[in-house]
């Protein structure tokens, strides 16, 4: 009731389908919309459209294990002239052919340094050489090994590779042989047309529990949502708290009274929370990683430690992007670690096998740093070579960034005054 005892007329309730005629209400969320649409169906698809097309300097190992004599007239053996063959043919780009050892290419295969190897014998020139004489069956052999440690795409583009090397090797081969035999029988002229084996190896096995390769990278994409969704959850959480955000479930709404706190004494509290909060969001990904599960993982503590860690650097990042950005900072946040992480992690598709734009991409942005590091321990017996010692230096540089540029863009707006709102007690 009013002063005078009357009582007030009753607000009149605005209809949906009279602010449906605003062309203003529908501006700002159509071209938002759309343009997030546009974006992510060009960042995602755009990495993996055409891997064959974009695919530059897959590194493969090619080992010449061939000891034999030259054949008669010639300078080198088969081994050789097939190694020299194979690394010299100009016609493509998309191969980075390593010339190794055995034990070299094993090594290489072992660290992830390269997606697959093609190995030819001791014995192959004399293998091949013995095909010429009489009654002669036993083919030659070249052994193709495959890193599926590497990912299932990057490992399936290296045995296309190397098979295909094999092939042209063989029937190369065997078209010196038909012709140095042009009395042979038709039995003997087929085998002599295409005399090289290709067998197939898994040149650094994993388990079964492994997801064909793919579990370090979903791993990987757990322990970047812990920290994206937890860092959201904890920023939103204080916010309501703190009274500097409404809390609404269902019809029922609150506000509860504001606390008087500064920008960076709230970021303090909010990272604080996240590296506390983290501990557990990361323990019950392992758990259900590996407890329940039961992928395959070995140095446990040390995969727990640096699961912390990286979820840690994402946490922090993600405050220092909402303190900063304020309302969209969690979009922002949202293209850091999740949009422009995916394509450009090099885990589900080789960085050799994206466009430009996502290699670039990738010596700086989280998801491929952390990947490279959960890799090395799920897959490489942890060694530091391949990716961990890198993985734990971006780790180190990106949790110091998070915090130098939270902690500045709130300096910096308190001292310009830029307060939240203004306080309004109970």
């Amino acid at each position: 009731m009013t002063a005078d005892g009357t009582t007030p007329d009753p607000v009149p309730q605005v209809r949906a389908a009279a602010l449906l005629r605003r062309p203003r209400l529908w501006l700002i969320p159509t071209v938002l919309t759309g343009l997030l649409a546009l974006l992510l169906s060009l960042l995602y698809m755009g990495g993996i459209v055409n891997p064959q097309r974009d695919l530059h300097d897959l590194p493969i190992a090619l080992v010449n294990g061939d000891t034999g004599k030259p054949p008669a007239g010639q300078e080198q053996n088969l081994g050789t002239q097939a190694a020299a063959a194979i690394t010299s043919d100009t016609s493509s780009d998309t191969t980075d052919w390593r010339q190794l050892t055995l034990a070299q290419a094993q090594d290489e295969l072992n660290s992830g340094k390269v997606y697959g190897a093609l190995v030819i014998p001791a014995d192959f020139t004399d293998s091949v050489t013995a095909l010429t004489r009489a009654n002669a069956t036993a083919r030659p052999t070249m052994t193709v090994l495959t890193n599926p440690a590497k990912g299932s795409l990057g490992s399936s583009l290296a045995s296309r590779i190397t098979t295909t090397a094999a092939q042209q090797t063989s029937r190369s081969i065997g078209r010196q042989l038909t012709a140095a035999a042009p009395g042979a029988n038709s039995t003997t002229r087929l085998l002599l047309a295409d005399p090289v084996n290709v067998v197939t190896q898994v040149g650094h096995p994993l388990g079964d529990n492994s997801g064909l390769g793919l579990s370090a990278f979903y791993y990987t994409l757990l322990l970047v949502l812990a920290g994206f969704m937890g860092g959201n959850v904890i920023s939103n959480g204080v916010d309501t708290a703190l009274g500097y955000a409404d809390n609404e479930i269902g019809p029922w709404h609150t506000r509860l009274p504001t606390v008087p706190i500064d920008r960076t004494q709230t970021l303090l509290l909010k990272m604080a929370m996240t590296a506390g909060i983290s501990v557990l969001s990361v323990s019950l990904v392992l758990l259900a990683c590996v407890g329940v599960l039961g992928m395959d993982a070995t140095h446990i503590p040390l995969l727990w430690i640096y699961s912390y860690c990286a979820t840690l650097a994402v946490g922090l990042g993600v405050q220092a992007i909402n303190a900063a950005f304020g309302g969209i900072g969690q979009l922002v946040s949202m293209f850091v670690f999740i949009v422009l992480g995916l394509p450009s992690s090099g885990a589900t598709v080789p960085l050799q096998a994206v466009p430009g734009f996502y290699r670039f991409l990738s010596h700086f942005e989280p998801m491929r740093q952390l990947s490279d590091g959960v890799r090395a321990i799920l897959y490489f017996d942890a060694r530091g070579d391949a990716g961990l010692t890198r993985a734990w230096t971006m780790i180190a540089i990106g949790a110091a960034a998070g915090l130098l540029f939270g902690f500045a863009m709130t300096s910096y707006y308190d001292r310009r005054g830029h307060k939240r709102l203004t306080p309004q007690p109970a």
